[in-house]
């Protein structure tokens, strides 16, 4: 196995985790809430007068983060190496995934475990041996 030493960031990474756990943090402290990402945008259908602010504001950082760092010069175009068709069916199993999980891989892999949620725990590690194996199959045995 090779590292892409042009891709391999660790600080940056580093930076990137601790700024996602400290958001974490400050949305369970101040508001009480998981910064799942499912059930912040689930929670937009059946909105709440006192739950509306703080949920748009989540998914407008969402989308304006990478807005802003386009507009200061930085790549955000990623590197996907599938077709539309793909997309749309990876995306439909991941949300059937949330559903029967109760969350999404950032609210169990970053709120719940933090925590100590066995189930969190036990949902992350379901996770990632499906995308293990998922990896696995399509490149090793499929030939992708």
């Amino acid at each position: 196995m090779l590292i892409d030493l042009e891709s391999f960031t660790p600080g940056l990474s580093l930076t990137g985790g601790l700024l996602i756990g400290a958001a974490a943090a400050v949305l369970v402290f101040f508001n009480g809430r998981i910064a799942g990402i499912s059930g912040i945008l689930g929670g937009l259908s059946g909105m709440q007068d006192k739950d509306v602010g703080w949920r748009i504001a989540f998914v407008a950082g969402l989308v304006g983060a990478p807005i802003l760092a386009s507009l200061l010069g930085k790549s955000i175009a990623p590197d996907i190496q599938a077709g539309w068709s793909e997309i749309i069916v990876a995306g439909f199993l991941v949300g059937i995934g949330t559903r029967y999980a109760s969350g999404c891989t950032s609210g169990h892999g970053v709120c719940g475990i933090s925590r100590g949620s066995i189930r969190s725990l036990v949902a992350t590690a379901t996770f990632m041996a499906s995308g293990f194996l998922t990896v696995f199959v399509h490149r090793h045995l499929l030939g992708g």
